[in-house]
């Protein structure tokens, strides 16, 4: 028997629990975005108004008042986002226990042992669409399938404020013709490469040969084929669940832009400490290390590397970042963004240290006793109470809080 799986997305979540307060910007194009004075000034979110313009989330401010010289840009306020993500959340699993957030605003419902209870996916899924606007004055898209991918492609195709279902019945002269990157899990990059062998769509997608997928994009290849022919088997996990940490991650949009490699070290260095920090808070090594870089133009560079022995030491994270840096980046633009990201975790107490000759076991362990004691201290008085030596060059350019961006992954 057929999964009956929901997923939910509250429309412009943001921009629409700000104009609850203030219903005059229902009226005019408007968007939620960072500071500009900050360099965090990108669009978060945006109202219909807005989106009519042409203005996109994640591009620049400057950018969107391009776009439309009258566009309202408010701060973004996220205590007020969480309240209501929390409120949706209690409505949700009034109707099932296994519901799994995919961010703030959406997230996958398994309803299929509720249906006797609560009726079809569909009339859960308009309930729930009703509750949504009645109780928290927001409105939510809600796709009915069954598996999170199709699910997720029905919250996605029509919006704002509807109810989408995809059947077996139903689903493939609707979903066929959709653009390939409407696909879950297919960004740009993958797009680009589908596309240059002529696959535009879902179903050419779902039509193509297995062998040139894979030649195309390895195992994952096949893996978005069964996607495209909703052959998706994952379960929606239980709420109460406690989400495994996959990577520890954090980055920053620096001060001002970053034009020599001196500046990228010191940058490196605060976050290499930040994510060794939480490694070690959830006992963790980590094996990849992976670098985010945004120049001026806003194109990103991502490169990572596999280290001989998992660490969870700051300086052999920042060393193994800067040798990515170096090999990888070229100084066309100047940097406006950089991270850093640790993966491939495992317990401390699994990992086997090499012994050898200038570096024995005992060497290891002191460097983590220095490490505990530095974390004790930093937890006591602060993140800067202790920093490296090389951080006294600038410390206007240090003067930052690593956004970590993966705390959802950290509950």
């Amino acid at each position: 028997m057929d999964r009956v799986i929901l997923h939910s997305d509250m429309n412009a979540f943001y921009a629409s629990v700000e104009t609850l307060e203030r219903p005059e910007l229902k009226r005019v194009p408007m968007a939620v975005g960072g500071s500009p004075e900050s360099r965090h000034g990108v669009i978060l979110a945006k109202n219909q108004l807005a989106k009519e313009y042409g203005v996109r989330t994640g591009e620049p401010l400057w950018q969107a008042r391009m776009k439309c010289r009258d566009l309202v840009v408010v701060p973004p306020h996220f205590r007020k986002y969480q309240l209501f993500s929390k409120r949706a959340r209690e409505i949700y699993l009034q109707y099932t226990d296994l519901f799994e957030p995919y961010g703030i605003d959406e997230g996958w419902l398994d309803v299929t042992a509720s249906r006797g209870l609560f009726g079809s996916g569909e009339t859960i899924a308009r309930e729930i669409n009703t509750r949504i606007k009645k109780e928290l004055g927001l409105t939510v898209s809600v796709g009915v399938s069954w598996n999170k991918i199709f699910a997720k492609l029905g919250s996605d195709y029509r919006k704002p404020d509807a109810v989408t279902v995809f059947d077996r019945q139903s689903y493939h002269p609707l979903i066929c013709p959709l653009p390939v990157r409407a696909l879950l899990y297919v960004g740009d990059s993958t797009a680009r490469k589908l596309e240059s062998h002529g696959i535009r769509t879902i179903g050419q997608l779902a039509a193509a040969d297995s062998l040139l997928l894979e030649n195309l994009l390895g195992k994952w290849g096949c893996i978005l084929q069964d996607y495209a022919l909703g052959n998706d088997h994952s379960p929606v996990s239980r709420y109460d669940e406690k989400r495994e940490i996959k990577s520890i991650s954090n980055s920053t949009t620096t001060l001002r832009d970053l034009r020599d490699e001196e500046e990228v070290k010191m940058i490196f260095t605060v976050l290499a400490d930040s994510v060794a920090r939480r490694l070690r808070k959830h006992g963790f090594c980590g094996q990849t290390v992976r670098i985010q870089i945004r120049d001026t133009d806003f194109h990103t560079v991502s490169r990572q590397c596999r280290l001989d022995t998992p660490t969870c030491f700051s300086g052999e994270v920042a060393r193994a970042a800067m040798s990515l840096f170096r090999k990888n980046y070229h100084w066309a633009k100047p940097i406006r963004l950089l991270g850093i990201g640790v993966s491939d975790l495992l317990p401390q107490e699994e990992v086997c240290i090499q012994e050898e000759l200038f570096l024995p076991r005992k060497t290891w362990e002191k460097q983590q006793h220095l490490a505990e004691a530095l974390d004790e201290i930093c937890r006591r008085y602060g993140n800067s109470a202790i920093q490296s030596g090389c951080l006294l060059v600038d410390r206007e350019l240090v003067a930052f809080q690593p956004k970590e961006e993966n705390a959802e992954n950290e509950e």
